[in-house]
């Protein structure tokens, strides 16, 4: 609700960077690092019993897929549905996601990942988990067309109702970035600048701001 008053109100949310999200102050960048953006707070705040996740397991899961269960199931109930009462309904999961910098996280802090980050990074599971938690029995698909996943996710919903796959669809999108970025770490340096505009074939803008077609 308060993501959609925003958006009604006009509010300008893009604010600087939080101490601990990244770097800001690389001496070596040629354009000046990225400085502000658009956070969440406490997003660590997942309550995994709630959805019968053990702690073990969430602290494997990608920032995302805990967002996108959470969001759900709100937004469910929003629409006038009780989550618990779908299970063995034609009911699709359609989420657009492309994004995946905790898996490379994972992969550097601890060297040798358990199944758990597996099943907690890949992208397909974001949809999946939410299938498999509410036992729904629709198409259950991540799509990933970049900036416009979260679009092509509802067209896709869209379509499977029309053609009668699905009796209710749950569409959506999210993309967290929540990588730390250290100077002595080259691997990250170079995610880093593909994604915020340092490395050829990434987009920046000079304000901090990307814009449609800028």
């Amino acid at each position: 609700e308060a993501f959609w008053q925003l958006l009604c109100d006009g509010v300008d949310a893009i604010t600087e960077v939080p101490p601990g999200r990244w770097q800001t102050d690389f001496p070596d960048a040629q354009r000046g690092a990225v400085r502000r953006g658009g956070f969440l707070k406490n997003v660590d705040g997942f309550d995994p019993q709630f959805f019968g996740i053990s702690p073990r397991e969430a602290a494997q899961m990608d920032p995302q897929q805990r967002l996108l269960l959470e969001v759900a199931w709100e937004a469910i109930e929003n629409a006038g549905y009780a989550p618990d009462r779908l299970g063995g309904t034609r009911t699709g999961v359609f989420v657009g996601i492309s994004n995946s910098d905790y898996a490379q996280l994972q992969f550097i802090a601890n060297g040798s990942p358990d199944a758990y980050a597996g099943t907690g990074s890949a992208l397909s599971i974001a949809a999946n988990r939410l299938s498999y938690l509410l036992d729904l029995r629709g198409p259950s698909m991540a799509v990933d067309t970049a900036c416009s996943s979260s679009l092509v996710a509802v067209h896709a919903a869209c379509q499977s109702l029309r053609a009668g796959e699905s009796r209710i669809a749950l569409a959506g999108g999210v993309d967290h970035r929540g990588r730390r970025v250290d100077a002595d770490d080259p691997t990250a340096r170079q995610s880093r600048d593909q994604r915020l505009g340092d490395a050829p074939g990434a987009a920046a803008s000079v304000d901090d701001r990307l814009r449609a077609l800028e």
